[in-house]
């Protein structure tokens, strides 16, 4: 909502940001992703990233919940398939896999590769927004964001790790405690972005499942998260995050792209530009 009237040339500017910057709905919704990332930090000090990160996949249930009672979208079965199934291959995740670990301390080495690589992935997500239709780069700043918010995760659970470990003046000394923010602010950037491309059930969808798949890789490469072994249970862990793509994917094609998608035309558009009947589908 604070970014939907900003003029479609702001993205991937600074302009965007001090759009968001005078509009008051934006501070509200800024307000409880910081009571959200203080909540995050406080789940990762108890658990590994394994554990936590996936958990963020309920927010599509909300979501969801949001669009019918704020907005009153009208849902039907591919809201409530893909809301069931994305929490289903969740449950059968968390049930099936049997976490531990996850407090190593990484070398600076790990922490290069993870990052550079994070970075890479990020840079080509960016790239596939410079084409393609608005849901397409909504959903590809979604999942830059994503990768983002996934590093961002890992800082803070390393960073949790040390203050356990070493103390809080040993913060201070490590690197770690001064990449949240740096992950963090590119997350927050690469958001609004996604936000602003396209409908919401886009970005939202790949910031949902990208997330935890993300976080998931590192949390086993790097702080040596430890999943139930055996092929028959990684054979379930993987059907189980697979479910819950497919329900993701299924939410991400769902009317209310169609519907946000018209909407979005005639704000940027105004009223006298409103497309002529039988063109609202058509693309730009």
């Amino acid at each position: 909502m604070g970014v939907e009237t900003a003029p479609p040339e702001f993205s991937l500017s600074l302009r965007l940001v001090r759009h968001v910057l005078g509009r008051p709905v934006w501070f509200l919704g800024f307000s409880t992703m910081v009571g959200a990332f203080l909540f995050q930090a406080l789940a990762l000090d108890h658990g590994g990233l394994t554990v936590v990160q996936p958990l963020l996949v309920t927010e599509l249930v909300f979501l969801v919940i949001i669009l019918r009672v704020w907005f009153g979208r009208t849902l039907g079965w591919r809201e409530a398939f893909g809301t069931v199934a994305a929490v289903a291959g969740l449950a059968t995740f968390l049930a099936v896999s049997d976490q531990g670990g996850g407090n190593a301390i990484p070398t600076d080495g790990e922490w290069l590769l993870v990052v550079v690589a994070c970075v890479g992935a990020v840079v080509v997500a960016v790239l596939m927004t410079r084409f393609g239709t608005r849901p397409w780069r909504s959903a590809w700043f979604g999942a830059s964001a994503a990768i983002s918010f996934a590093l961002c995760a890992a800082f803070i659970k390393a960073t949790t790790t040390i203050y356990q470990e070493h103390g809080f003046v040993a913060l201070f000394g490590h690197f770690e405690p001064y990449c949240i923010a740096g992950a963090g602010l590119a997350g927050l950037f690469l958001t609004q972005n996604a936000f602003h491309a396209g409908p919401i059930t886009a970005s939202q969808a790949t910031l949902v499942i990208v997330d935890p798949i993300a976080s998931i890789v590192i949390g086993v490469s790097l702080f040596d998260d430890n999943l139930r072994g055996g092929i028959g249970i990684l054979a379930v862990d993987a059907l189980a995050l697979a479910v819950m793509s497919l329900g993701i994917f299924v939410l991400c094609h769902s009317p209310l792209i169609v519907e946000t998608t018209a909407e979005d035309r005639l704000v940027r558009r105004g009223p006298s530009e409103s497309p002529r009947p039988g063109t609202a589908g058509a693309s730009r």
